[in-house]
């Protein structure tokens, strides 16, 4: 199944072995969906961490009580569909505001694939120090919002999910 990955570069630019490049599938998390505070403690994403474990210990204190259990349950399965769906999409927003660059969206069959993509089409330097990187595609990044992502991610990058 084909999926969209997006490649993001550190603040500083990339190094000669791209070891800090990272590749990110957009799409459902089954580890963000099964323990969605820990998954989000994992990735760095503090705030919305502690926001999905409040919510799913309000779950857990409502299900115990009798009659309010749907309510509970309710809440707990929204956290973890909320982190499964949307959380590859936190960690992209949590590193875009940090200062990365979103070099490249490929559509792949697979991380590795996706990954293969964007690096054949980079050249090797043999210095040891970093790539020169071309003038004409950096554009001054504004002090606003960084990143071009929606506010729910509810609509991928090439259009849809």
């Amino acid at each position: 199944m084909t999926s969209s990955y997006l490649v993001l570069t550190a603040p500083g630019g990339t190094d000669v072995t791209h070891e800090k490049t990272r590749v990110i599938r957009d799409g459902f998390t089954l580890l963000g969906f099964l323990f969605p505070w820990l998954w989000l403690l994992a990735h760095r994403i503090w705030l919305y961490a502690l926001a999905a474990f409040l919510l799913q210990g309000l779950g857990g204190v409502l299900m115990d009580r009798p009659g309010l259990w749907p309510a509970g349950f309710a809440i707990t399965l929204g956290t973890c569909i909320l982190a499964g769906f949307e959380g590859q999409n936190l960690r992209i927003r949590n590193l875009a505001s940090k200062g990365w660059n979103e070099e490249a969206v490929i559509t792949a069959d697979s991380l590795a694939t996706a990954e293969e993509i964007f690096f054949s089409n980079i050249e090797t330097n043999a210095d040891g120090d970093r790539m020169p990187a071309p003038e004409w595609g950096r554009h001054p990044h504004s002090p606003g919002r960084h990143g071009n992502t929606t506010s729910l991610g509810l609509f991928g990058f090439n259009g849809g999910r």
